[in-house]
Protein backbone atom coordinates (compact mmCIF):
# COMPACT_ATOMS: atom_id res chain seq x y z
CA UNK A 1 0.00 0.00 0.00
CA UNK A 2 1.33 3.43 -0.88
CA UNK A 3 2.30 5.76 1.90
CA UNK A 4 -0.41 8.40 2.39
CA UNK A 5 2.28 11.03 2.42
CA UNK A 6 3.66 10.03 -0.99
CA UNK A 7 0.50 8.90 -2.79
CA UNK A 8 -0.62 11.95 -4.82
CA UNK A 9 -4.25 10.82 -4.86
CA UNK A 10 -4.40 10.83 -1.06
CA UNK A 11 -2.98 14.30 -0.56
CA UNK A 12 -5.47 16.89 0.70
CA UNK A 13 -6.83 19.05 -2.09
CA UNK A 14 -5.93 16.68 -4.93
CA UNK A 15 -9.53 16.27 -6.05
CA UNK A 16 -10.09 20.01 -5.83
CA UNK A 17 -6.99 20.60 -7.96
CA UNK A 18 -8.21 18.16 -10.61
CA UNK A 19 -11.63 19.78 -10.62
CA UNK A 20 -10.02 23.19 -11.08
CA UNK A 21 -7.95 21.90 -13.99
CA UNK A 22 -11.09 20.50 -15.65
CA UNK A 23 -12.88 23.81 -15.20
CA UNK A 24 -9.95 25.58 -16.86
CA UNK A 25 -10.25 23.29 -19.89
CA UNK A 26 -7.53 20.70 -19.13
CA UNK A 27 -9.71 17.71 -19.96
CA UNK A 28 -7.18 15.36 -21.61
CA UNK A 29 -3.91 13.73 -20.49
CA UNK A 30 -0.89 14.04 -22.76
CA UNK A 31 1.37 11.70 -20.79
CA UNK A 32 1.24 8.62 -18.59
CA UNK A 33 2.77 10.37 -15.61
CA UNK A 34 3.24 13.85 -14.25
CA UNK A 35 6.41 15.79 -15.04
CA UNK A 36 8.42 17.46 -12.28
CA UNK A 37 9.46 20.71 -13.94
CA UNK A 38 11.50 21.75 -10.89
CA UNK A 39 13.65 18.61 -11.25
CA UNK A 40 14.13 19.35 -14.94
CA UNK A 41 15.30 22.87 -14.18
CA UNK A 42 17.87 21.63 -11.65
CA UNK A 43 19.31 19.01 -14.00
CA UNK A 44 19.29 21.14 -17.14
CA UNK A 45 22.72 21.22 -18.83
CA UNK A 46 24.69 24.43 -19.00
CA UNK A 47 25.44 26.12 -22.27
CA UNK A 48 23.31 27.05 -25.25
CA UNK A 49 20.74 24.34 -24.54
CA UNK A 50 19.98 25.97 -21.20
CA UNK A 51 19.29 29.40 -22.69
CA UNK A 52 16.36 31.22 -21.18
CA UNK A 53 13.10 31.77 -23.01
CA UNK A 54 13.91 35.44 -23.44
CA UNK A 55 17.26 34.47 -25.03
CA UNK A 56 15.59 32.03 -27.42
CA UNK A 57 12.89 34.53 -28.33
CA UNK A 58 15.34 37.40 -28.95
CA UNK A 59 15.05 38.88 -32.45
CA UNK A 60 17.70 38.09 -35.03
CA UNK A 61 20.08 40.84 -36.16
CA UNK A 62 18.65 42.85 -39.06
CA UNK A 63 21.48 41.79 -41.40
CA UNK A 64 20.44 38.11 -41.32
CA UNK A 65 19.00 37.21 -44.78
CA UNK A 66 15.31 36.13 -44.83
CA UNK A 67 16.34 32.80 -46.38
CA UNK A 68 18.02 31.67 -43.16
CA UNK A 69 15.48 33.06 -40.73
CA UNK A 70 13.33 30.46 -38.96
CA UNK A 71 9.85 30.04 -40.31
CA UNK A 72 7.12 31.22 -37.96
CA UNK A 73 3.57 30.00 -38.42
CA UNK A 74 1.21 32.92 -38.78
CA UNK A 75 -1.74 32.93 -36.39
CA UNK A 76 -5.12 33.25 -38.09
CA UNK A 77 -6.33 36.84 -38.22
CA UNK A 78 -9.52 37.17 -36.22
CA UNK A 79 -12.26 39.37 -37.58
CA UNK A 80 -13.80 42.20 -35.62
CA UNK A 81 -17.11 41.12 -33.99
CA UNK A 82 -19.25 43.23 -36.33
CA UNK A 83 -17.37 41.96 -39.39
CA UNK A 84 -17.64 38.35 -38.18
CA UNK A 85 -21.41 38.64 -37.82
CA UNK A 86 -21.72 40.27 -41.25
CA UNK A 87 -19.61 37.57 -42.90
CA UNK A 88 -21.72 34.93 -41.15
CA UNK A 89 -24.93 36.42 -42.54
CA UNK A 90 -23.50 36.45 -46.05
CA UNK A 91 -22.11 32.91 -45.85
CA UNK A 92 -25.21 31.39 -44.27
CA UNK A 93 -27.63 33.26 -46.50
CA UNK A 94 -25.99 31.93 -49.66
CA UNK A 95 -26.52 28.28 -48.65
CA UNK A 96 -29.38 26.61 -50.54
CA UNK A 97 -29.14 23.20 -48.82
CA UNK A 98 -28.05 21.85 -45.45
CA UNK A 99 -24.95 20.32 -47.03
CA UNK A 100 -23.99 23.72 -48.43
CA UNK A 101 -24.63 25.31 -45.05
CA UNK A 102 -22.32 22.80 -43.38
CA UNK A 103 -19.61 23.48 -45.98
CA UNK A 104 -19.87 27.23 -45.46
CA UNK A 105 -19.72 26.77 -41.70
CA UNK A 106 -16.61 24.62 -42.00
CA UNK A 107 -14.95 27.34 -44.10
CA UNK A 108 -16.08 30.20 -41.84
CA UNK A 109 -13.34 31.81 -39.73
CA UNK A 110 -15.26 34.65 -38.12
CA UNK A 111 -15.64 32.97 -34.73
CA UNK A 112 -12.58 32.60 -32.49
CA UNK A 113 -13.97 29.41 -30.93
CA UNK A 114 -13.23 27.51 -34.13
CA UNK A 115 -9.47 27.80 -33.53
CA UNK A 116 -9.58 26.16 -30.09
CA UNK A 117 -12.13 23.44 -30.85
CA UNK A 118 -11.40 19.92 -32.07
CA UNK A 119 -14.47 19.55 -34.28
CA UNK A 120 -17.30 21.57 -35.75
CA UNK A 121 -20.53 20.25 -34.22
CA UNK A 122 -23.29 20.73 -36.79
CA UNK A 123 -26.25 18.46 -36.10
CA UNK A 124 -27.58 15.01 -35.27
CA UNK A 125 -30.77 13.22 -36.25
CA UNK A 126 -32.73 13.48 -39.49
CA UNK A 127 -33.62 16.86 -40.95
CA UNK A 128 -37.12 15.69 -41.87
CA UNK A 129 -38.04 15.44 -38.16
CA UNK A 130 -41.01 17.60 -37.19
CA UNK A 131 -39.33 18.95 -34.07
CA UNK A 132 -35.89 20.59 -33.88
CA UNK A 133 -34.04 20.99 -30.57
CA UNK A 134 -31.48 23.76 -30.24
CA UNK A 135 -28.97 23.54 -27.41
CA UNK A 136 -26.34 25.98 -26.23
CA UNK A 137 -22.83 24.80 -27.18
CA UNK A 138 -20.81 21.58 -27.49
CA UNK A 139 -19.17 20.10 -24.41
CA UNK A 140 -16.11 17.88 -24.08
CA UNK A 141 -17.63 14.74 -25.60
CA UNK A 142 -19.48 16.67 -28.29
CA UNK A 143 -16.25 18.42 -29.31
CA UNK A 144 -14.44 15.07 -29.42
CA UNK A 145 -17.09 13.23 -31.45
CA UNK A 146 -18.40 16.10 -33.57
CA UNK A 147 -22.05 15.50 -32.61
CA UNK A 148 -24.38 17.42 -30.28
CA UNK A 149 -25.62 15.92 -27.01
CA UNK A 150 -23.55 12.75 -26.80
CA UNK A 151 -22.37 13.11 -23.20
CA UNK A 152 -24.29 12.62 -19.96
CA UNK A 153 -26.76 15.40 -20.79
CA UNK A 154 -27.34 13.82 -24.20
CA UNK A 155 -28.19 10.49 -22.60
CA UNK A 156 -30.76 12.23 -20.42
CA UNK A 157 -32.15 14.04 -23.45
CA UNK A 158 -32.57 10.71 -25.26
CA UNK A 159 -34.60 9.38 -22.33
CA UNK A 160 -36.74 12.51 -22.30
CA UNK A 161 -37.36 12.17 -26.04
CA UNK A 162 -38.29 8.51 -25.69
CA UNK A 163 -40.82 9.42 -23.00
CA UNK A 164 -42.87 11.32 -25.61
CA UNK A 165 -42.24 8.90 -28.46
CA UNK A 166 -39.34 10.67 -30.17
CA UNK A 167 -35.77 9.71 -31.01
CA UNK A 168 -32.91 11.19 -32.98
CA UNK A 169 -32.92 8.02 -35.11
CA UNK A 170 -36.56 8.56 -36.13
CA UNK A 171 -38.05 10.35 -39.11
CA UNK A 172 -40.95 12.76 -39.47
CA UNK A 173 -43.34 12.79 -36.48
CA UNK A 174 -41.16 10.28 -34.59
CA UNK A 175 -37.84 12.05 -35.14
CA UNK A 176 -35.87 14.66 -33.26
CA UNK A 177 -33.39 16.90 -35.09
CA UNK A 178 -30.71 18.44 -32.86
CA UNK A 179 -28.27 21.32 -33.18
CA UNK A 180 -26.76 24.15 -31.09
CA UNK A 181 -26.58 27.92 -31.15
CA UNK A 182 -22.78 27.60 -31.11
CA UNK A 183 -21.00 25.08 -33.31
CA UNK A 184 -17.68 25.02 -31.44
CA UNK A 185 -16.91 24.30 -27.81
CA UNK A 186 -15.95 27.30 -25.63
CA UNK A 187 -12.70 26.48 -23.76
CA UNK A 188 -13.39 25.07 -20.32
CA UNK A 189 -17.13 25.04 -21.13
CA UNK A 190 -17.29 28.72 -20.24
CA UNK A 191 -20.28 30.84 -21.21
CA UNK A 192 -20.03 32.14 -24.78
CA UNK A 193 -19.49 35.82 -25.41
CA UNK A 194 -21.92 38.11 -27.20
CA UNK A 195 -19.58 38.28 -30.20
CA UNK A 196 -19.34 34.47 -30.43
CA UNK A 197 -23.12 34.12 -30.37
CA UNK A 198 -23.52 36.87 -32.99
CA UNK A 199 -21.07 35.08 -35.30
CA UNK A 200 -22.95 31.78 -35.05
CA UNK A 201 -26.56 33.00 -34.94
CA UNK A 202 -26.99 33.50 -38.72
CA UNK A 203 -25.98 29.88 -39.28
CA UNK A 204 -28.50 28.41 -36.84
CA UNK A 205 -31.21 30.70 -38.21
CA UNK A 206 -30.48 29.52 -41.75
CA UNK A 207 -30.31 25.98 -40.42
CA UNK A 208 -33.89 26.32 -39.22
CA UNK A 209 -35.02 27.86 -42.50
CA UNK A 210 -33.60 24.94 -44.48
CA UNK A 211 -34.79 22.18 -42.11
CA UNK A 212 -38.27 23.74 -41.74
CA UNK A 213 -39.38 21.88 -38.60
CA UNK A 214 -42.94 22.23 -37.38
CA UNK A 215 -41.83 22.86 -33.78
CA UNK A 216 -38.71 24.38 -32.21
CA UNK A 217 -37.41 23.72 -28.70
CA UNK A 218 -34.76 25.91 -27.06
CA UNK A 219 -32.74 23.94 -24.53
CA UNK A 220 -31.28 26.17 -21.84
CA UNK A 221 -30.91 29.85 -21.09
CA UNK A 222 -28.18 30.64 -23.62
CA UNK A 223 -30.18 29.09 -26.45
CA UNK A 224 -33.47 30.73 -25.43
CA UNK A 225 -32.00 34.20 -24.92
CA UNK A 226 -30.07 34.09 -28.21
CA UNK A 227 -33.00 32.84 -30.28
CA UNK A 228 -35.53 35.14 -28.62
CA UNK A 229 -33.14 38.13 -28.53
CA UNK A 230 -33.85 38.79 -24.87
CA UNK A 231 -32.02 39.03 -21.55
CA UNK A 232 -34.86 37.36 -19.65
CA UNK A 233 -33.69 34.30 -17.72
CA UNK A 234 -34.72 30.73 -18.45
CA UNK A 235 -36.75 30.52 -15.24
CA UNK A 236 -39.19 33.02 -16.73
CA UNK A 237 -38.93 31.85 -20.33
CA UNK A 238 -39.44 28.11 -19.86
CA UNK A 239 -42.84 26.65 -20.60
CA UNK A 240 -43.94 29.62 -22.73
CA UNK A 241 -44.63 29.34 -26.44
CA UNK A 242 -43.49 31.98 -28.89
CA UNK A 243 -43.11 32.26 -32.67
CA UNK A 244 -39.82 32.02 -34.52
CA UNK A 245 -39.92 33.99 -37.74
CA UNK A 246 -37.36 35.07 -40.34
CA UNK A 247 -37.67 36.43 -43.90
CA UNK A 248 -36.62 33.00 -45.17
CA UNK A 249 -39.63 31.23 -43.63
CA UNK A 250 -43.05 31.07 -45.27
CA UNK A 251 -44.73 31.11 -41.85
CA UNK A 252 -43.68 31.38 -38.19
CA UNK A 253 -42.67 28.26 -36.28
CA UNK A 254 -44.00 27.71 -32.72
CA UNK A 255 -41.10 27.54 -30.29
CA UNK A 256 -40.85 26.52 -26.63
CA UNK A 257 -38.02 27.19 -24.16
CA UNK A 258 -37.19 24.60 -21.51
CA UNK A 259 -34.34 23.63 -19.20
CA UNK A 260 -31.10 22.23 -20.55
CA UNK A 261 -30.54 18.54 -19.65
CA UNK A 262 -27.19 19.45 -18.06
CA UNK A 263 -29.06 21.74 -15.66
CA UNK A 264 -31.45 18.91 -14.82
CA UNK A 265 -28.52 16.66 -13.94
CA UNK A 266 -27.37 19.28 -11.43
CA UNK A 267 -30.88 20.15 -10.26
CA UNK A 268 -33.07 17.03 -10.54
CA UNK A 269 -35.87 18.76 -8.67
CA UNK A 270 -36.65 20.71 -11.85
CA UNK A 271 -37.39 17.57 -13.88
CA UNK A 272 -41.10 17.90 -13.11
CA UNK A 273 -41.23 21.26 -14.91
CA UNK A 274 -39.33 19.80 -17.87
CA UNK A 275 -41.74 16.88 -18.06
CA UNK A 276 -44.59 19.39 -18.26
CA UNK A 277 -42.78 21.15 -21.09
CA UNK A 278 -42.22 17.92 -23.00
CA UNK A 279 -45.90 17.01 -22.67
CA UNK A 280 -46.67 20.42 -24.13
CA UNK A 281 -44.33 19.65 -27.05
CA UNK A 282 -46.11 16.35 -27.66
CA UNK A 283 -49.49 18.09 -27.59
CA UNK A 284 -48.30 20.69 -30.10
CA UNK A 285 -47.03 17.97 -32.48
CA UNK A 286 -50.37 16.15 -32.24
CA UNK A 287 -52.16 19.34 -33.28
CA UNK A 288 -50.35 19.25 -36.61
CA UNK A 289 -51.71 15.77 -37.37
CA UNK A 290 -55.36 16.78 -36.93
Amino acid sequence: MADSNTDPQSRPGASEALRWLADMGADEMIGDSTVNRYSEAQSAPAGPAAATLSDRAAPLPPNVPPSVRPAVAAAPALLAPAQGAQDAREAAGSAATLDELRDRLEAFEGCALKFTATNTVFCDGHADAEVMFIGEAPGVEEDRQGKPFVGASGQLLDRMLAAIGLSRQGHGPEGAYISNVLFWRPPGNRSPTTAEIAACLPFIQRHIELAQPKVLVYLGGTSAKAMLDTQTGIMRLRGKWSDFSTPGLAHPIPALATFHPAYLLRTPGQKRESWTDFLSIKKKLIEFTK
